[in-house]
């Protein structure tokens, strides 16, 4: 519900940054230019449905300009010592802590994001992300040299891999193009980062940050195009070594077609369908908190988020009465308000797909709360009421596929082998939940769901230290932590002789008697 006796802010400077953007949505080798696919693109306001910005989409020439700068900026970077790119991203990082606010209140405008979510969480993280990256920078190890043969002395290099072309989605866009672009500049590599043409504006800020933290032109470039012409242009570039991409698993297996077939690193984090398994010993009420956070994150739009509650018998009617009832609390409202809990989905098709899905649940589930969108001052928005749906078989639609929206649904279970084995019933393995006061039922959850992150307790958190990716149809590499380098490096064997013998024994394996 919206805060009732809170007026709607003014929206007439939303968005100041505007001016900058002039010179278009291309920031190729440090500089702005307008995109040559000949067509335009609007970023709209999902809270009003009002134009923020509309720009020259990118085409292949400028994704071929941009690879060019990124591959002429390669061998400076890749040279650089570890302290200096470890310099550089210390200063990138004092840069977006003074930008601030103004970087979340640009994702807020795209997004819909309320400004807490934006400022307590995007933008935050994504700092602190920067922040221990450039302390990793100066950690690219490889194995300690030894003399594993006995006559040689054997080590390991990790060096960058050259350009990487990366493409990142709408519902994080700061977070995803620095989780892109860190990891890759710290190890030395230099990145072509496509965002979702919906949500430009956070990457294009990043950008300029980049370049006023002193990083040099062409380390980091942004083209802002179409995923079918920029997008697959960019994979399949030849000049390109690595794709990493976040997405859908549909538009996953694209890319990794277009990727292999010339033969480049790939990363692949996609679709989410995560299960929040809450045993019969579980604190009720802090289930219940956790559940409503983690299902309605971002509006739904979070391949973490808690999808499939499942639910021991015990607690499923206490569990499903008051989930239902703290949704409800749940204020709708213009993302600029205070006190706004959650705002629009991404935009109006997004938002009729969801609806569609709760619809067609109608004829076989139950919908406790929600499954509409609000009247009002809020009707020209993107908006759909958090909802929860109970009853439903495993089999059916709304268990089955990524929703991508403020949808919860509720499944009871029995015995604890049921509830595991219905958790890993998907095709997808991202990120899961476990709730149990007992430590050897949390332990066997954590060993037996099939997810790149099993939380136990709670549901969301995320760090910088520790590596996030999936299993199964979510893809594969990781994105944070210093596990990352392994997408973002490749390992060289150096192998020295000791003996200075000419005449070496194992010669005589090829041409030669032995004596």
């Amino acid at each position: 519900m919206q805060k009732p006796g809170t007026a709607t802010p003014d929206r007439s400077d939303r968005f100041p940054a505007r001016d900058r953007f002039a010179q278009g949505a291309q920031h190729i080798a440090g500089r702005l230019r307008h995109g040559t696919s000949g067509r335009t693109h609007t970023v709209v306001d999902p809270a009003t449905g009002d134009e923020v910005l509309t720009y020259e989409l990118a085409g292949a020439a400028d994704v071929d300009a941009a690879v060019a700068a990124a591959r002429a900026a390669f061998p400076g970077w890749a040279g650089a010592t570890p302290g200096e790119r470890s310099d550089a991203l210390h200063r990138l990082a004092a840069v977006l802590a003074d930008r601030a606010e103004e970087f979340a209140r640009a994702e807020s405008l795209q997004c819909g994001k309320p400004l807490k979510l934006t400022r307590e969480f995007d933008v935050p993280g994504t700092i602190d992300n920067t922040a221990f990256f450039a302390g990793a920078a100066r950690h690219l190890q490889g194995q300690s040299a030894g003399e594993y043969s006995g006559d040689h002395t054997s080590y390991v290099r990790r060096e960058p891999i050259g350009v990487v072309g990366s493409i990142a989605p709408w519902n994080y866009p700061l977070q995803m193009a620095a989780w892109k672009i860190l990891p890759a500049i710290a190890a030395g590599n230099t990145v072509v980062l496509k965002p979702a043409e919906l949500t430009p504006l956070t990457s294009l800020l990043f950008a300029e940050a980049v370049t006023l933290a002193g990083i040099p032109d062409g380390v980091v470039n942004i083209v802002t195009g179409a995923g079918r012409e920029a997008g697959e242009h960019l994979v399949g570039h030849p000049d390109v070594a690595m794709t990493s991409f976040t997405g859908s698993t549909a538009v996953g297996k694209r890319v990794a077609e277009i990727a292999t077939a010339t033969v480049k690193r790939l990363h692949l984090e996609l679709g989410g369908k995560a299960p929040f398994v809450v045993f019969d010993d579980a604190d009720l009420e802090a289930a219940v908190h956790g559940a409503v956070a983690g299902a309605l994150i971002n509006t739904g739009q979070d391949c973490t988020a808690a999808t499939r509650a499942y639910v021991q018998r015990p607690l499923y009617e206490a569990f499903v009465e008051r989930t239902a009832a703290l949704m409800e609390t749940v204020r709708l409202g213009d993302p600029f308000t205070p006190g706004t809990d959650l705002g629009p989905l991404i935009s109006h098709p997004q938002r009729d797909r969801v609806a569609a899905f709760v619809d067609r649940a109608r004829a076989y589930a139950r919908v406790v709360t929600g499954g509409e969108s609000p009247e009002g001052d809020l009707k020209a928005g993107a908006y759909y009421r958090p909802t929860l749906i109970a009853d439903a078989a495993q089999d059916s639609e709304v268990v089955q596929s990524e929703i991508f929206g403020p949808v919860l649904v509720v499944l009871p279970f029995d015995t604890d082998d049921e509830g595991i084995r219905l958790a890993n019933d998907t095709p997808y393995g991202l990120a899961a939940s476990a709730w149990s006061r007992d430590v050897y039922r949390a332990n066997r959850a954590t060993r037996e769901i099939q997810a790149g992150c099993v939380w136990i307790n709670d549901h969301i958190p995320i760090i910088s230290e520790m590596p996030h990716g999936g299993h199964k149809a979510s893809g594969f590499g990781k994105d944070m932590s210093a596990y990352s380098f392994e997408e973002y490096t490749q390992l060289k064997h150096v192998m020295f002789d000791n003996t200075a013998v000419a005449r070496k024994d194992w010669h005589r394996t090829v041409f030669g008697d032995r004596p």
